[in-house]
């Protein structure tokens, strides 16, 4: 099943992912064949909402869920995806269920997908795993990023220039 807000949140990906994540996500929905679909709930981040993320669990209530300031997150250069499963209304983020009954995780899929087009993915991370979290990161460091938005080395959308 292909779900609309996904891919109107593909669209803001940085330009040079665009094609890829349609073809990557084609493959999630056609892997996915039972009640379960994925969707990506975050992909382009601006720096304010990073900053209202980064808050969480420090000068906010809640637990804290990103390490990265605004600027250090791949999400604000429109290189990062993060995902959610959903069943009917409910959400999950439960990475061993089998909702469509192939015996294989439905989570498991997707990482297996992201991963052959060469993504990292956050699951993977020993310091601070955020399985949600899929990047692809061109070879620089966010902070490599963050340098280059601050030079204005933007294209005519206000995207870094890889």
């Amino acid at each position: 099943m292909k779900d609309q807000t996904t891919l109107d949140r593909i669209q803001l990906m940085h330009p040079k992912l665009r094609a890829e994540v349609v073809a990557i996500y084609d493959e999630i929905c056609d892997s996915l064949r039972g009640k379960a679909f994925c969707r990506f709930s975050h992909t382009l981040r601006t720096f304010k909402e990073q900053e209202a993320i980064y808050a969480q669990g420090r000068t906010k209530p809640g637990v804290i869920v990103s390490k990265a300031k605004p600027g250090l997150s791949l999400h604000n250069y429109g290189l990062a995806i993060d995902i959610v499963l959903i069943d009917g209304k409910a959400v999950s983020w439960d990475v061993k269920k089998d909702f469509d009954s192939d015996g294989k995780a439905d989570w498991m899929e997707v990482v297996a997908v992201f991963k052959k087009y060469g993504w990292e993915w956050g699951g993977d991370w020993k310091k601070f795993p955020d399985m949600p979290h899929f990047q692809k990161a061109f070879g620089k460091t966010p902070s490599q990023y963050f340098a280059l938005w601050n030079a204005k080395k933007v294209d005519s959308q206000g995207y870094v220039i890889l």
